[in-house]
């Protein structure tokens, strides 16, 4: 950690708060509406859940900065002062600090910062530390032990890296902006965790695991399944559930004639047709008990049937004899998807119904469902973030154009959010027709209710939602649509996001990549990132270029490994190029060495051939006589102790021979390959 400057300010508690009666929005830059509620300084809560621009995956909570769970008064300022400076760097208080933040913080990293800003500050107190003076290196040790060890309800759990790191960037935030602090701070002397830098090192590899090919290919398979097959008869159903709605809705209450009801029971006896059984959003009815048979009938959609809003407790009795027969005769259903149409199964063996019959909350699960599997296909074919995902809205499609006899280009527009000012930037991701079809799902799945502009997700795709989705393609119902099983295993975005950037980085060419499952992936998408320089996809093919490399440097170690053990590479590129060193068996076996192609792994000399392997190969020796035998003027002078410098040059010409050149000399005739093995080229 850098050292803190120690410049010359007023003691605490001797100057007033240089954030005094601020408006937070103001200081920010926060934009509300008109007649909105404008935060203080001085108020205990900061409310910005009405600013205009934050970004849609910005938890509700986190919109909410609460200073009153502070119980030391004094700590409470303090906390305000430095989450207000994090907030405006601009501010002239801030800016003539020396190791200030410079960036604005956005409110969901303030509202973590401050949840462990509290937690420290009621610790300091509950160990008996009433000034910030007396808080010493061993208490900043100490709190961020416990709490990488422990949650915030004092349950012990396994070390946590994430969490310590976290405390540590916090109580050493506090002591760079001690100057700024007017009611108390650190002692002067004191450097919290010595040698730890604030900001994560860039150039860090990338963490996150892409999918796993066994999970990746079912996964995506069931999610197009859901979107392409299962999607169009839900869309009818819960189209059909509406109308019946606003149907039964506008139906006036008075009753039915006795001989009319008759009729309708008689109807579904004759037609076969079950009776709907009682469905969730029915209001509960007080008049009728639980073990009453007929309580399982949905009297509601019996009354819409004669043109009437309800059935009574005396109309029900006037009839109980005739509806209890006709139960008994056909049974009684759940309402939805009834006398569903046959779909093609997914493993492609027969048709079966695209649905059982459900009960409303089935019908609502199920629209989760493909809701999720539309949000899947989004994002595994477009490599969106989850904060990009988070801010598509209704009317994200951009028309599709023309580029040629047959073909379109399409588009799903967003907003850039990571690194942009608030509010984030206008930005297109160029898809292939997949991911514009999951958009134009999620879109009627919102129901004709749902206008321009609305979010595109009213939930974020978190693990949750992974794991009912998995539920259900391994359910029943998956399983009776043919739909392969997704092993277990960590499922999330982020992922998903990953495994595209290895998928093309892994394609020959790079981001040229060949045939892969999903149709023209590689070459829409490719278009896309390389549209926009300086964008979400530029940076994304950053991501997929870095990807590239790594797999370039196992390819090439993998196949140096393989001449190392005797295997030689084929091909026109190295004919053309330059070869390894080749037995030559017209001229009796002996080695013939031809030049390598430069950069090739087996030209590079290697970093050291002592005189030990010439000897064992050898090569290169000449017997010379012995110092004392020699005669002349030069006799003596190569005795022990007193290396000529023509011995010295004749030992590092000996260090300079590959040592490709003198195990080839050593091996055996290279390994025939086999006709089943795949002819490979050379690096």
């Amino acid at each position: 950690m850098s050292t803190i400057s120690q410049t010359a300010v007023s003691p605490p508690g001797t100057a007033a708060s240089p954030f005094a009666a601020a408006d937070m929005c103001g200081l920010a830059g926060f934009v509300l509406p008109v007649g909105a509620a404008r935060p203080l300084f001085e108020d205990d809560t900061w409310e910005f859940t009405q600013v205009i621009g934050i970004p849609a995956y910005v938890a509700k909570c986190a919109r909410r900065l609460d200073f009153s769970g502070i119980i030391n008064g004094r700590w409470k300022t303090v906390a305000k002062e430095y989450i207000a400076a994090q907030m405006a760097p601009g501010h002239e208080a801030v800016r003539t600090l020396p190791y200030a933040n410079r960036t604005v913080r956005v409110v969901n990293g303030l509202y973590a910062e401050l949840l462990e800003l509290v937690r420290w500050l009621n610790w300091l107190t509950a160990q008996g530390v009433a000034e910030l003076g007396e808080v010493t290196d061993h208490h900043c040790k100490s709190f961020a032990q416990y709490r990488a060890t422990h949650r915030p309800d004092g349950k012990r759990t396994h070390d946590r890296p994430g969490v310590r790191r976290a405390v540590e960037l916090t109580i050493i935030g506090l002591a760079r902006y001690s100057e700024l602090f007017t009611t108390d701070r650190y002692h002067p002397g004191l450097r919290p965790f010595p040698g730890q830098a604030t900001s994560k090192p860039s150039g860090n590899a990338n963490k996150t695991p892409p999918v796993a090919d066994p999970t990746f290919q079912p996964l995506l398979a069931a999610a197009l399944y859901l979107v392409q097959t299962l999607a169009p008869p839900l869309l009818r159903e819960l189209d059909a559930k509406r109308r019946y709605v606003a149907h039964r809705a506008a139906l006036p209450a008075a009753r039915i004639d006795l001989d009319k009801r008759e009729a309708i029971i008689r109807r579904h006896v004759e037609e076969q047709r079950p009776f709907d059984r009682n469905v969730n959003w029915a209001k509960a009815r007080t008049w009728i008990s639980k073990d009453d048979p007929l309580s399982q009938i949905n009297l509601y959609a019996l009354a819409a049937e004669g043109g009437r809003r309800e059935i009574g407790p005396s109309t029900l009795e006037s009839v109980r004899d005739v509806l209890e027969e006709a139960v008994k005769a056909v049974g009684i259903e759940e309402p939805f998807c009834r006398g569903a149409s046959m779909v093609e199964r997914a493993d492609s063996q027969g048709e079966v119904p695209w649905s059982e019959p459900l009960s409303e909350r089935g019908l609502r699960a199920l629209t989760g469902v493909v809701k999720t599997a539309s949000h899947v296909v989004i994002v595994a074919l477009s490599g969106m973030r989850q904060s990009e995902l988070r801010e598509m809205n209704v009317g994200c499609r951009v028309p599709p154009i023309e580029v040629g006899p047959g073909l379109k280009r399409y588009k799903l527009a967003s907003r850039v959010v990571k690194g942009k000012p608030l509010g984030g930037v206008p930005d297109e991701w160029v898809v292939i027709w997949e991911a514009y079809q999951a958009a134009e799902v999620a879109e009627q799945l919102l129901g004709p209710e749902a206008e321009i502009g609305a979010p595109l997700l009213t939930s974020p795709l978190d693990r949750s939602r992974f794991a009912l989705f998995r539920q259900w393609v391994n359910g029943p119902a998956g399983q009776a649509l043919g739909l392969a099983p997704i092993p277990e295993g960590q499922l999330t975005a982020r992922m998903l996001r990953r495994t595209l950037a290895l998928e093309i980085a892994y394609r020959p060419g790079g981001l040229l990549a060949a045939k892969v499952q999903l149709k023209h992936l590689s070459v829409v998408t490719t278009e896309g990132y390389a549209a926009r320089p300086g964008g979400a996809q530029a940076k994304f093919l950053a991501e997929v270029n870095a990807e590239e490399a790594e797999r370039n440097k196992d390819l090439v170690l993998a196949e140096y490994r393989r001449y190392q053990q005797g295997e030689m590479p084929s091909g026109p590129v190295v004919s053309e190029a330059g070869r390894y060193p080749e037995r030559d068996e017209a001229a009796g076996g002996h080695v013939r060495f031809r030049p390598l192609s430069a950069g090739h792994p087996s030209s590079l000399p290697p970093p050291d051939v002592g005189r030990e392997r010439a000897d064992q190969a050898g090569l290169h020796r000449v017997d010379r006589p012995q110092p004392q035998d020699r005669k002349g003027p030069t006799a003596g002078r190569l005795g022990s102790g007193r290396e000529g410098p023509g011995l010295d040059r004749r030992r590092r010409r000996v260090r300079r021979i590959p040592t490709s050149w003198l195990e080839s000399a050593q091996r055996p005739a290279p390994a025939t390959r086999r006709p089943s093995e795949p002819r490979r080229t050379g690096s």
